[in-house]
């Protein structure tokens, strides 16, 4: 019992020194300056001020739309293809070169393209957010499909099953594993993608909160928002964690 509370408590000690050397050096000592290196106490009183005016929780429901927006567009587009591009070598083969050259292109790098489309505002950061997450979930996808026991395959085959009932009732359940780990990866570039995003063509989420704060030298505010987008990474991981314990198996 006292080493399940030893595990617990372990990984808390490394961020508590670090609160404390934080602390120490701007509130403690005042080595720094609040407007470059904003202290503890200052990012506290930053939060309670925009939890207060509502803009945070504004902020944050608006990225959050956009994210899960982004990831399932991406999702819808990426699993269904990433399974016949898998299953069908002909068509993998007549897709690998241009998913070879799409794929390497950063996500941010179609910014200007989304805003000439889209313009200003959600579309264009979903936009991003798709293009950031569909290749790695197509991928992940590709590598399952591929992966999946060719004996079952065959067994299923041999008691006559066609193509479509192999891919619904072999090829799909042996690839979710591998679909969750590529939706758990594709979270943490929608999360980076939607704060790029907003902060370059949007006027509202916490890319914009963090952006609108720096320009004003409320540094307190934008740590604010940094540490909300870790919250919500953290809160992401440890769901798609969980979902990959129970499904792994």
């Amino acid at each position: 019992m006292f080493d399940n509370y030893k595990n617990k408590f372990i990984p808390l000690i490394l961020p508590v020194i670090l609160i404390i050397f934080w602390y120490l050096i701007t509130n403690g000592f005042g080595l720094f300056s609040s407007y470059i290196l904003p202290g503890p106490l200052d990012v506290i009183n930053s939060a309670w001020t925009v939890i207060e005016n509502g803009k945070l929780l504004t902020n944050t429901i608006d990225t959050l739309f956009k994210v899960f927006a982004g990831l399932i567009l991406a999702s819808v587009v990426a699993i269904p293809l990433g399974i016949i591009l898998g299953w069908y070598k002909t068509l993998e083969d007549l897709c690998t070169f241009v998913i070879s050259i799409l794929r390497p292109i950063p996500p941010v790098a179609w910014i200007p393209f989304s805003i000439l489309w889209f313009g200003i505002g959600t579309v264009p950061a979903v936009f991003i957010i798709f293009m950031g997450c569909v290749f790695p979930i197509l991928v992940y996808t590709i590598d399952g499909v591929k992966r999946t026991d060719n004996v079952l395959v065959e067994s299923a085959q041999t008691l006559g099953a066609n193509d479509w009932n192999v891919l619904k009732r072999v090829v799909v359940p042996s690839t979710v594993p591998y679909i969750v780990s590529g939706l758990k990866v594709g979270i943490g570039i929608a999360l980076m993608c939607t704060i790029s995003a907003e902060m370059i063509g949007s006027s509202s989420g916490l890319g914009y909160m963090i952006l609108t704060a720096t320009n004003l030298f409320d540094t307190g505010t934008t740590v604010v928002g940094m540490l909300v987008i870790g919250l919500i990474g953290l809160a992401f991981d440890f769901v798609f964690t969980k979902a990959q314990d129970r499904i792994f198996w």
